[in-house]
């Protein structure tokens, strides 16, 4: 289990700094750098959220972590994928769609884990 945390947490440090890095490449053009910057923050947030549920989840039922730990697989795995195919090959209209809607989708695949994790743990402790 700690194996699997020290690798998710990993994955997650990768895709925070691969899709920001990734973010920042794709609007190197944008004469402004405040938006950019909201870009870069918008596209961390689904990271940060992981971290913060990581460090709540120390008394989670272990099939609970696991949930957690494979969500942050997913969001790091989708992020950096995304992103490179956006940057990769730009689209001629809707060029920030993907880090519009990108942070959302993995907001909502953290709090199905989250959510999986809470309902796991109702289950455990009312049996």
């Amino acid at each position: 289990m700690i194996a699997l945390r020290a690798a998710a947490l990993m994955a997650v440090s990768v895709g925070a700094l691969g899709s920001v890095g990734l973010t920042l490449y794709a609007g190197r053009q944008n004469p402004s750098s405040l938006l950019i910057l909201a870009f870069a923050i918008w596209v961390l947030s689904p990271f940060v959220l992981i971290v913060l549920a990581d460090r709540l989840s120390t008394r989670w039922l272990t099939e609970s972590r696991m949930a957690l730990h494979g969500a942050a697989f997913a969001v790091a795995l989708i992020s950096l994928a995304a992103y490179a195919v956006r940057v990769m090959r730009p689209p001629k209209a809707q060029a920030a769609f993907v880090f519009v809607v990108g942070p959302p989708v993995c907001w909502f695949l953290v709090a199905a884990a989250i959510a999986a994790g809470a309902l796991l743990y109702r289950r455990h402790s009312t049996s």
